[in-house]
């Protein structure tokens, strides 16, 4: 009765449409949860990974969980995680991904899970990394530690979404550096982000960690674009 009463007055509403969720979902409604673009995250949306970083950095495996397109369901979701304080999105996303990850033999021998990190003064602004619930709950789906502090990005750049794919290369490279690398030595670690785009960023991080002792990097993101 009083849970009633508290879903009366106060509704909750899907992350991605908006509409009013029942009692029985969360964070996403159930057309959502079907209508979201799926595809195939560890065959399909994994080789569209493997293509961005093909003859750039190597990785052990790849997925991703949605593709990304303007003006769909899944931009409104990733908008409302990283814009709007809804960090249930990352929470929910990340189990969602980390679960299936856990049944499929290259994700289950991940030590180490470490997210994409924003500059401090980013992460003041916003008051949150957006990728960092995503990330916890994928390591705990792979028996992982999560680790945020031994990569730091270093610089602090203006808003990468609106820059051609050159000049968002020049302006990610050699922004991050690791600290306290013996941490990673001969670690198989997962590297998770939002919206995998040119692939600058991930490979800027993968480029500052490449050079630690017997290191195994694999990367995981909510979506990539088409």
């Amino acid at each position: 009765m009083l849970r009633d009463l508290v879903y009366l007055f106060f509704p909750m509403y899907c992350a991605a449409c908006n509409s009013t969720l029942h009692k029985n979902e969360r964070t996403l409604c159930t057309s959502c949860r079907h209508e979201l673009p799926l595809g195939d995250f560890h065959n399909v949306n994994a080789k569209k990974i493997e293509k961005v970083f093909y003859g750039r950095v190597k990785v052990e495996n790849t997925a991703s969980l949605f593709l990304f397109q303007k003006d769909s369901l899944v931009q409104n979701l990733i908008h409302n995680l990283k814009y709007r304080g809804q960090q249930k999105v990352g929470e929910e996303l990340g189990k969602w991904l980390g679960q299936n990850l856990s049944e499929i033999p290259g994700f289950q021998n991940i030590n180490i899970v470490i997210p994409v990190p924003l500059h401090p003064k980013r992460l003041k602004e916003r008051g949150y990394n957006q990728v960092a619930k995503f990330g916890i709950e994928i390591s705990k789906k792979l028996n992982a530690d999560y680790i945020d502090f031994v990569l730091k990005k270093n610089s602090y750049n203006s808003k990468q979404s609106k820059r051609k794919k050159q000049s968002r290369w020049k302006n990610t490279a050699e922004t991050f550096e690791v600290q306290n690398p013996s941490l990673l030595e001969n670690k198989h670690i997962l590297l998770v982000d939002d919206i995998i785009t040119t692939g600058a960023t991930i490979e800027a991080c993968a480029q500052a960690l490449k050079s630690i002792p017997g290191i195994k990097i694999s990367v995981a993101c909510m979506a990539i674009t088409e």
